[in-house]
């Protein structure tokens, strides 16, 4: 590291569970994020801040009038920009040495697995069960970390799938795909904004920690608020041996 980011990232080298070589770890990293709206806004904004090499963002919105009030990479005067574009200024300005690349796509299975491949850690920060568990496919045929991120209402919820690790469970032995999920979107049943940022922070948080190889990520576990009580509890879960999706994944 040089000088100026010896002294960008002084809090973080200070701690002494974080130190110079998970910073140096976390500036030579790659990280997915899929999503540019309530999660993935602040997820890139810490991850940026904290000096993730390299950031690939991929959403196919535009941003509109009704996302200003949670979807904070967003500004009034970048409506009917893509989102990924508006992420991108929001996470140069926080931080220039950090790289972002915006793709505006809808991701299929094949461009999934592209995308996935090619970096250390992914960040599920999107609205839906359809791509979530598209994303979990190609996390654990690439063997790459996943952290989803979930906010609906006051109700959030985050879970770290460490796929490099042989007995870790995956999104969808928690979560078992079905076709009769009923699924809530939050243009019809709302969300507390800043529910959004506790979630997406803790995504940041949880992925620096896999990242910087300290801490102890949230892998078996699901992490759950309510913003109504501010209560907060953990619920472990282990891995389906059954699992379709990742029970003959290869060592």
């Amino acid at each position: 590291m040089n000088d100026e980011q010896l002294l960008r990232y002084a809090r973080h080298i200070l701690l002494n569970e974080f130190g110079i070589e998970a910073q140096e770890s976390i500036l030579a990293s790659h990280v997915l994020i899929i999503g540019a709206g309530g999660l993935g806004s602040p997820a890139l904004a810490y991850l940026a801040a904290s000096g993730v090499g390299r950031i690939t963002i991929i959403d196919d919105d535009q941003v509109e009038l009704s996302n200003l009030q949670r979807q904070i990479a967003h500004t009034t005067d970048r409506i009917g920009w893509d989102k990924v574009a508006s992420a991108q200024v929001m996470a140069n300005q926080l931080n220039p040495g950090v790289r972002v690349d915006p793709v505006v796509a809808r991701l299929d299975d094949t461009s999934l697995a592209h995308w996935v491949q090619q970096v250390d850690l992914v960040l599920d920060c999107c609205d839906n069960f359809a791509t979530r568990h598209a994303i979990n496919r190609a996390c654990v045929a690439a063997r790459k970390p996943l952290i989803s991120g979930a906010a609906i209402r006051f109700s959030g919820q985050i879970s770290t799938y460490d796929l490099r690790q042989e007995q870790a469970p995956c999104y969808h032995c928690l979560f078992p795909e079905a076709d009769d999920v009923e699924e809530l979107r939050c243009a019809t049943t709302g969300v507390l904004s800043p529910l959004l940022g506790m979630v997406g922070s803790a995504q940041a948080s949880e992925a620096l920690k896999v990242l910087g190889g300290f801490g102890e990520p949230l892998v078996g576990r699901l992490l759950s608020v309510d913003a109504l009580t501010m209560n907060w509890h953990t619920v472990r879960f282990g891995r389906d041996p059954d699992c379709p999706v990742c029970a003959n994944r290869c060592e």
